[in-house]
């Protein structure tokens, strides 16, 4: 052993080998393209800390961030037939189906789940755009279902984080269907007395628009959320006119009377228990471990007069 083993090799080494560094450690913000890294973006619930842009965000990691302690029960959803229609594009839809599940690591585009929030008992479900656009098939019409027959049973407010791109094309006609069935199980939720609040997130568009993201007792959107039936683009080519700036987004939709809250998804949680203590008759909410109040100061009795 010598100075070139010892020193001049592993120098030598260490200029020329490539170390692995993970690539998902940035994250590139769509808005303002600063980089962010992946902790402080997570810590921030997926917003960008430089313009405020609501990036997407998993149901799990919503729900995480959700309900208290990061608890939650997943209800358990009936399965539909795989393959209904033997559809095939490019290519065949249960192939497309393995591919989506591998790239987020859920089963379908919509998670169901049970919880406290801030201490409130909560039925919630969200969409996964990351899933085939989080689009309508026969399972997220029976997750939905599954949900609302969860709140009614629990008798809990029921709240729908919607995010698609419309009904599945691989489901045809079964997809629409799910329009009416969603539409029937919350007029099971309005039969019962109970809330039904939606959230709706960039993009929520086509079916999903036309039935259930559109009939809450209380509609709340994020921040420049795109919310539509057809997209601007389509509009634009129909009528050949140029649409308003801002046209179909939150903030658009809320001055139109279309929304009831624009609210920032850290405010969320927050806004959430406050509706729904409300129409639940509820009183507010109790925020962190307060202290035992100091028990009330015993007042001495009054001395009885002396006999003469």
């Amino acid at each position: 052993m010598n100075w070139i083993t010892n020193y001049v090799r592993p120098k030598i080494n260490s200029l020329f080998s490539r170390r692995e560094v993970p690539e998902n450690l940035w994250t590139k913000c769509p808005e303002c393209g600063t980089m962010l890294f992946h902790r402080e973006l997570a810590d921030n619930l997926n917003v960008c800390s430089n313009c405020d842009h609501h990036m997407a965000i998993t149901p799990r990691d919503r729900f995480k961030a959700l309900f208290d302690g990061g608890i939650f029960v997943e209800i358990k959803v009936p399965e539909p037939l795989a393959d209904p229609l033997h559809f095939k594009d490019q290519k065949k839809y249960p192939e497309r189906m393995k591919a989506a599940q591998k790239a987020t690591g859920e089963k379908e585009a919509m998670l169901v789940a049970e919880g406290e929030v801030l201490r409130t008992p909560v039925v919630a479900a969200a969409q996964d755009f990351a899933f085939m656009a989080g689009s309508m098939g026969m399972y997220v019409g029976n997750a939905f279902i599954a949900g609302a027959r969860r709140a009614v049973e629990l008798k809990r407010p029921f709240v729908v984080f919607a995010a698609a791109g419309g009904a599945r094309m691989q489901e045809g006609i079964l997809s629409l269907m799910q329009m009416p069935r969603t539409t029937v199980a919350i007029e099971m939720l309005k039969e019962a007395g109970l809330p039904y609040v939606v959230v709706l997130t960039h993009p929520t568009t086509g079916g999903v628009t036309a039935s259930y993201a559109m009939l809450g007792d209380v509609q709340i959107a994020e921040p420049n959320a795109l919310i539509c039936f057809a997209g601007p683009r389509v509009i634009e080519q129909t009528i050949r006119e140029k649409l308003p700036e801002g046209f179909q987004r939150a903030e658009y939709l809320l001055d139109h009377g279309m929304l009831d809250r624009v609210t920032h998804r850290k405010a969320l949680r927050d806004e959430l228990v406050t509706i729904l203590r409300m129409l639940t008759g509820q009183p507010p909410a109790i925020k962190g471990e307060l202290p035992q109040p100091p028990p009330a100061p015993v007042e001495a009795a009054p001395e009885a007069p002396a006999a003469s």
